[in-house]
């Protein structure tokens, strides 16, 4: 996945709210959003790259969330494990981000971003083994409107501020099919940036331009947003959660068909941090 936005207790009516487009080549396998089990035994919600079993963003019945995000360093080495299994690891465990940190070796991957969230502690990370860093550096969310794509955490990319500013309005409205409209509007916004405003990612320009839109069809590399998925929280009078997560399929050619997938999990107040 290269573009998130992501609302931690900005709106009463919806405590969590994550908008994403995940990008990947054309051609390989993947299975849409659903309900699967890891190789540990444990349910999980969420797509699945079938080349190495991994995912880009997931969900435990058990209120842990992970999401994912390549770093774009091309001078960097791919590592020798996938980044798709950071995810389902945090997903199937049950440890909390330093114990997570303290067992995973950030230098076997290649350069990433990982969002954190564990619903039953109330705490929600970022992390990162980008090359600036050394090891691992995590950093603790607190409640606001985040944006993410293939560098740091908020920096200032066209498509990812574009998207936050998306993310903050989308909050404003009353209903949540309006919000979930305007938040896939946004996802499907293909207007690439000014080469002025591009990032400078050591990777040439046609591909830097292909990349800077939200939604990227970059047909001449078989290259662009696989899918679109939707997350929202809402709570009742008694404090349960229910959360509603939506794929849209991007499928080239013949029209562009958008199949639509949902998956709806709640949890209880007693599974919640007190």
């Amino acid at each position: 996945m290269c573009l998130i936005a992501f609302a931690i207790g900005a709106s009463d009516k919806w405590p969590l709210v994550v908008a994403s487009n995940r990008d990947e080549f054309l051609n390989r396998p993947t299975l849409p959003l659903g309900n699967w089990t890891t190789d540990a035994g444990r349910p999980v919600i969420s797509g699945r790259d079938e080349r190495a079993g991994g995912t880009w963003l997931g969900l435990s019945p058990g209120g842990r969330l992970a999401m994912l995000t390549n770093v774009r360093e091309p001078e960097r080495r791919p590592g020798e494990k996938s980044r798709g299994e950071l995810v389902t690891r945090w997903l199937e465990g049950d440890m909390d981000t330093t114990q997570f940190m303290a067992h995973t070796d950030s230098a076997a991957y290649g350069p990433f971003n990982l969002v954190l969230g564990d619903f039953q502690r109330g705490s929600w990370h970022w992390l990162t083994n980008r090359a600036r860093t050394s090891g691992w550096h995590c950093s603790a969310l607190a409640s606001g409107v985040y944006g993410l794509s293939n560098g740091a955490l908020d920096t200032p990319w066209p498509k990812t501020l574009a998207l936050k500013q998306a993310m903050q309005a989308a909050l404003a409205v009353d209903t949540q099919e309006e919000m979930q409209a305007r938040l896939l509007q946004a996802l499907l916004d293909r207007e690439r940036a000014p080469d002025s405003d591009l990032p400078r990612t050591g990777v040439p320009l046609a591909l830097e331009q292909a990349l800077s839109s939200a939604f990227v069809d970059f047909p001449e590399h078989a290259y662009g947003t696989r899918c679109s998925t939707l997350l929202v929280a809402t709570a009742d009078s008694a404090q349960r959660w229910d959360v509603l997560v939506e794929e849209t399929t991007h499928v080239r050619g013949a029209g562009m068909p958008l199949p639509v997938r949902s998956c709806r999990l709640a949890w209880e107040p007693a599974a919640r941090a007190a």
